[in-house]
């Protein structure tokens, strides 16, 4: 039998099935395979561009994220370093000094890395993203950034975070520790105290200061095992969507590749 068939009624007819050869008006079975292949590849062609966008989109959302709140947290950071009134009558453990002025300068410190890789990267993404032409997106340096992207959202989000709750927790211990110490003192009196007055006894120490810091670290502790718990949760629910993801579009890419096998081994046959 010739192998010049006619393509049969019903059957999907490619874009590029006009162009009939001279002799006779038939059409090749072989070379419509494989331009129907061609036109089915190219077609995803849009498809990939998409995944690139949205790439580029979500790279832009975790840097103006990261930006926004290394900016806020850093802030906030500074003025409790400012604003934190030490008692000069009260011996402060030098441990704790040494951490709180630790967790401090390393708390700016991330969040401010963080907010330089979002300040250079951004713009050029920026201004990627604001042109209205698909194959822009090979312009944006997101795919080759990409690890510094995630080192600035990680730095930001995960690592900034839990300094941030460890600032805290170790900014209720420098405000509330003086006020035990500060009750056991006797007001300065200008005028003697008559004899017939009974002397004023001092206070006893209750360590409310020392109860109330310690208060806010046990309320501070579970909050940040939870923090933890639910970024190892979120981070593997994202990977198992991507995972899956992967999967559908290789099965998806499989059953093409095996639909095209039928139709080469049914003209074999034939």
């Amino acid at each position: 039998m010739s192998s010049e068939l006619n393509v049969p009624m019903g059957s999907p007819t490619p874009a590029g099935s006009e162009r009939l050869q001279a002799d006779g008006g038939g059409v090749d079975y072989r070379d419509w395979v494989r331009r129907s292949y061609l036109e089915l590849v190219t077609s995803n062609h849009h498809s990939v561009q998409a995944l690139s966008w949205r790439k580029l989109y979500l790279s832009r959302a975790k840097l103006k994220a990261s930006s926004r709140t290394s900016a806020l947290l850093s802030g906030f950071a500074m003025v409790a370093m400012v604003e934190v009134e030490l008692d000069r009558n009260y011996d402060y453990p030098h441990t704790l000094l040494i951490a709180f002025s630790v967790c401090t300068t390393v708390l700016v410190a991330v969040h401010l890395f963080a907010l330089l890789i979002s300040t250079c990267i951004l713009p050029n993404v920026e201004a990627v993203s604001n042109i209205h032409n698909l194959n822009s997106v090979s312009e944006s340096p997101h795919e080759r950034m990409h690890h510094y992207i995630e080192l600035a959202w990680g730095f930001s989000t995960a690592l900034g975070i839990l300094l941030f709750l460890a600032e805290v927790v170790l900014l209720c211990w420098m405000k509330f520790l003086p006020l035990d110490a500060n009750k056991s003192i006797l007001p300065f009196r200008s005028t003697p105290v008559k004899a017939t007055v009974a002397p004023v006894t001092p206070k006893p120490n209750t360590a409310e200061g020392w109860h109330a810091a310690l208060a806010s670290t046990i309320i501070m502790v579970p909050v940040g095992v939870i923090f933890v718990v639910f970024a190892v949760h979120f981070y593997r629910s994202l990977v198992r969507h991507k995972t899956e993801r992967h999967h559908q579009e290789i099965e998806e890419l499989h059953k093409m590749k095996v639909q095209l096998d039928g139709h080469e081994r049914g003209l074999q046959v034939v």
